[in-house]
């Protein structure tokens, strides 16, 4: 292995090692780019802050934590791999899915190239030598080509700035720092405060163990019912046949699945053909009724307003109380169908037919301190043993801006998303910052697209770039600030052609506050972003200037 000294540390020295690449995070993107590089002959280590892979898998472990993607598509497409896995159910938990990326490290010999307990706190462009510097918080420094931060959309958490957060004399915990030995929950007073995917998923389990459960909703949740499977040894979701075929239709797919839009609008049927539609997608149990529906319902109001309307009878037939009825699945339809994250539930709704559930609209009476005991609302002081935090993440920038990255002329990506709100050239680059590329970053279609899918086909970009210029002898490529503004004005425009900016919500940047309102994702799907990304290869890389050419 490598190493240099840093010739300014006068008294004791730091070893400092080189790499060609540097790759921060152990989800499906970090993990993936790992292998495709060691197959290109490039010297690259693996940076995770935590203790396994996994990425968002290692840190959510609270209960009823699973994927809501369903098998066989999350999972990488390696044959290697998928003729060697067994799932053992449709939509797996937390457990199943860090025992898959252990499966993963095994086969493809991740864990000799992979350092855990190192956070990254700060990269910097060497503008005389064309490399990155790149600190962590324990000591290692590493000097790398190439800077790949692929730190996922959900790695810097958000709390709540209440007053008198730090007097509460029981315990506080944010649902991704769940302990790993799970506390004992059973006959305890417990809050669940948020009611986005974690706390649809943390509610519904918390609520089976709880002497007592208070929901805190802000917004209700339009959650999806998911139909679970369990499957027995040898039994498969699909056969092995058919999980070739269903990886090479996952790029065609507009959201990474192998299945798309229905091809027609709302109101080029019939009602009853569509409500006969809406039945059969409803009975899937996956995301089909989401993202697999009429091709209009995330552009059309009037069109949205019939998916609310279905969705709406059908959730409030699960519930008994008129109060609770109108608070979760209100008579007048809250926001766009499909424009603020959709989960998906065993028996979230059912749950607050239950005499130890309950449900607090903060709307109605807001949070006003934290005690030594519990949560003070305008009307009432509860008493909890155990407050949960499911209120969310700086989601897509957070993970990106929380390390100190500084690019040309000392140019600070913080300071440059917080100014203009996140740009990038192809949602994989930002002008500014040479051989730095991201995997789910701002602007690609990350949250819109299944993880295994675009962390394939970005890995392979990026590892394509590499080799371009390694070929070309060439020492640096970078983002031209036209071509990013091209492209962020793309993505605005798709996504106000859609009902997307209709609803506040992290896809928008609305999930902290002061935060710049820009689209965070692309939505114009993957096959016309992989469109994007290989014209920009076929034509040497348009939109990227290159520097540093070698002699």
């Amino acid at each position: 292995m490598g190493s240099i000294t840093l010739g300014f540390q006068p008294a004791d020295s730091i070893d400092v090692e080189e790499l060609d690449a540097l790759v921060i995070g152990s989800g499906f993107g970090g993990v993936y780019q790992l292998k495709k590089l060691r197959e290109e002959g490039y010297k690259v280590k693996l940076v995770e802050s935590g203790t396994g892979y996994g990425g968002i898998w290692h840190w959510s472990r609270y209960p009823g934590a699973r994927v809501d993607s369903h098998a066989p598509h999350y999972q990488f497409s390696d044959p290697e791999l998928w003729q060697n896995w067994h799932w053992k159910q449709r939509f797996p938990d937390h457990n199943e899915l860090r025992a898959y990326f252990e499966f993963v490290a095994d086969k493809w010999d991740l864990r000799k190239d992979t350092y855990f307990d190192t956070h990254i706190t700060a990269a910097k462009w060497d503008e005389a030598e064309y490399k990155w510097i790149i600190t962590a918080s324990n000591g290692r420094i590493f000097k790398a080509t190439y800077f790949l931060p692929h730190c996922g959309l959900a790695a810097s958490r958000v709390f709540p700035n209440w007053k008198g957060i730090g007097s509460y004399k029981g315990m506080m915990v944010h649902s991704s720092y769940w302990p790993h030995e799970q506390p004992d929950l059973k006959g305890k007073k417990i809050a669940v405060v948020g009611t986005g995917s974690t706390g649809v998923q943390l509610s519904d389990a918390v609520s089976k163990v709880a002497g007592e459960l208070v929901v805190f909703q802000r917004t209700p949740a339009m959650a999806l019912h998911m139909r679970q499977v369990n499957y027995d040894d040898g039994e498969e979701p699909i056969t092995k046949a058919e999980v070739e075929k269903c990886f090479k239709g996952r790029a065609d797919g507009h959201f990474g699945f192998d299945f798309n839009f229905l091809g027609k609008a709302v109101f080029d049927v019939d009602e009853a053909e569509r409500l006969a539609t809406y039945e059969a997608l409803w009975k899937e149990g996956d995301f089909k009724y989401w993202l697999g529906s009429y091709t209009d319902t995330l552009f059309s109001m009037e069109s949205n307003h019939e998916a609310y309307k279905f969705w709406r009878e059908k959730t409030r037939a699960r519930i008994r109380d008129p109060r609770i009825q109108e608070l979760l699945a209100p008579e007048k339809q809250p926001y766009p169908f499909g424009c603020k994250r959709v989960p998906l539930e065993t028996g979230y709704f059912d749950m607050f037919n239950k005499p130890n559930v309950d449900l607090v609209d903060v709307n109605h009476t807001p949070i006003v301190e934290v005690t030594e005991k519990g949560i003070r609302t305008t009307e009432k002081e509860f008493e909890f043993d155990i407050i949960i935090l499911a209120t969310g993440f700086d989601a897509v920038t957070g993970s990106l801006t929380s390390i100190d990255i500084r690019g040309i002329g000392d140019l600070s990506l913080k300071e440059k998303f917080q100014e203009h709100g996140p740009t990038t050239y192809c949602g994989i680059a930002t002008a500014g910052f040479p051989n730095m590329f991201f995997i789910n970053g701002p602007q690609a279609p990350n949250a819109f697209c299944n993880g295994p899918t675009c962390a394939e086909l970005q890995g392979d970009w990026i590892a394509d770039v590499m080799n371009r210029l390694r070929d070309a002898g060439v020492s640096s490529i970078v983002a031209d600030e036209e071509s990013e503004k091209e492209w962020v004005e793309h993505v605005e425009s798709v996504a106000y052609s859609s009902l997307l900016p209709k609803a506040k919500s992290w896809y928008m940047g609305d999930g902290i506050p002061g935060k710049p309102r820009r689209s965070q994702m692309y939505l114009g799907g993957v096959p016309n972003y992989y469109t994007k990304l290989r014209s920009c290869a076929s034509e040497g890389y348009k939109g990227f200037h290159f520097q540093g050419l070698k002699a």
